[in-house]
């Protein structure tokens, strides 16, 4: 008898410890994983804030399905306005008496640059940041932050190197927000054009993102003489520029940041036969393509959304990036086990090898290295052709 309650004191002890242990992992209950996001529900960037209605949404059809080894996902969302200042606020918040599990899908270069050092030395996961900056791709100073999209400064390579290859004597502008954002454009495109940079860049033009308007952007672009334009610029900005440059009678090739490339609201708002010929890249099956609406993809796609997301609008391509957002983060919450921790999860999503999310471009997948976190490295070229994105070639790299 004795020793059968030294066993049974024995085997409390062990589930005590064990159960300390795990309720140690912030955000982790029997029950749950508590995942935290920053969104621009309200503010200059209020375009952006879908993507938080969509990871929510996409939580909920990971629920009915049984969710993560039996636990539920679920999101809290904070409103930062897209202000760095409230991100901070916010992210406190959210990490230290909300007590996440990781940071998801939170939106915006500054906002996210904002909390990066401060999750790193809280050691919290700050995954699939939407924002292609050089400032998230720095493992060996940051590990515990990785982006979720395609590289803006890849990306404005690749512009480079079409242009390049098509109009090599080009005049070349560039309008980009005044920020880690759009400064990565300016890089990209000047990189790109490497020797004839000096050359071909005729001229450049910053806004912040507070501007009423970039109109006194586009008429000093013009009368530089540009006749190919690179824009670095947000939903609201772009819709500005492609209506002024219509109303000017200027006809420049653009090409347009991927991130304000969707046809509802950046092109609608600008006016869809203003917008005929700009080409864009990207890693997603557009959802205005139609060579895409009997895909297995797309029609998977779009169930989701008339189910868990029925306010949300299918021509916009935020929901396709926050679909191919969660259904990763899915993956790798399901890989890294049972009981997972914020060291697993992160070794799982900085091991991702070539991965096929659906509604991916075929010939483009997802893989980072404990060392790169590149992510992308092929990307799709298109042109719009007044009602849809028309592809332009094959996947290709930035030339790097």
């Amino acid at each position: 008898m004795p020793l059968r309650r030294h066993f049974i004191a024995a085997l409390v002890g062990t589930t005590f410890a064990c159960s300390s242990l795990h309720a140690a992992e912030p955000g982790i209950t029997p029950t749950e994983i508590l995942i935290g996001s920053t969104q621009p529900f309200s503010g200059p960037a209020s375009a952006y804030g879908s993507a938080g209605f969509a990871i929510e949404a996409y939580f909920a059809k990971v629920n009915d399905e049984g969710g993560i080894h039996g636990r539920k996902l679920r999101l809290m969302a904070l409103d930062d306005a897209f202000t760095p200042s409230k991100t901070v606020e916010q992210t406190r918040k959210l990490v230290e008496q909300e007590g996440v599990f990781l940071m998801f899908g939170s939106q915006g270069t500054a906002a996210n640059a904002a909390v990066q050092k401060y999750l790193n030395a809280k050691k919290v996961p700050q995954l699939f940041v939407m924002s292609g900056s050089h400032v998230f791709q720095t493992p060996d100073k940051t590990p515990w932050t990785v982006p979720g999209l395609l590289s803006y400064y890849a990306e404005s390579r690749t512009y480079a190197t079409h242009i390049l290859r098509n109009t090599p004597d080009a005049k070349v502008g560039v309008l980009y927000q005044n920020d880690d954002f759009g400064k990565d454009y300016l890089r990209g495109v000047k990189a790109g054009l490497g020797a004839q940079a000096a050359r071909l860049v005729v001229a450049e033009q910053s806004y912040e993102v507070t501007d009423p308007t970039v109109d006194s952007q586009i008429v000093a672009l013009r009368a530089a003489g540009v006749d190919t334009l690179v824009m670095g610029t947000l939903s609201k900005q772009t819709s500005q520029a492609i209506r002024k440059i219509h109303d000017l009678g200027w006809k420049p090739q653009i090409y347009l940041s991927y991130i304000s490339a969707a046809v509802s609201p950046t092109l609608a708002n600008a006016g869809l036969e203003k917008s005929v010929g700009i080409l864009t890249a990207t890693v997603i099956k557009d959802p205005t393509d139609t060579r895409w609406h009997q895909d297995p993809d797309y029609l998977e796609w779009l169930a989701w959304m008339k189910k868990y997301y029925p306010k949300g609008d299918v021509s916009n391509m935020s929901n396709v990036y926050a679909y191919v957002a969660n259904n990763t983060l899915v993956h790798v919450l399901r890989a890294a086990g049972p009981n997972p921790t914020r060291e697993e999860v992160l070794k799982r999503m900085t091991t991702l090898t070539d991965y096929a999310a659906p509604m991916l471009v075929p010939g483009v997948t997802l893989s980072f290295k404990p060392d790169d976190y590149t992510g992308f490295r092929r990307m799709q070229l298109q042109r719009f052709d007044g009602a849809k994105w028309v592809p332009v070639g094959t996947p290709i790299g930035d030339g790097a």
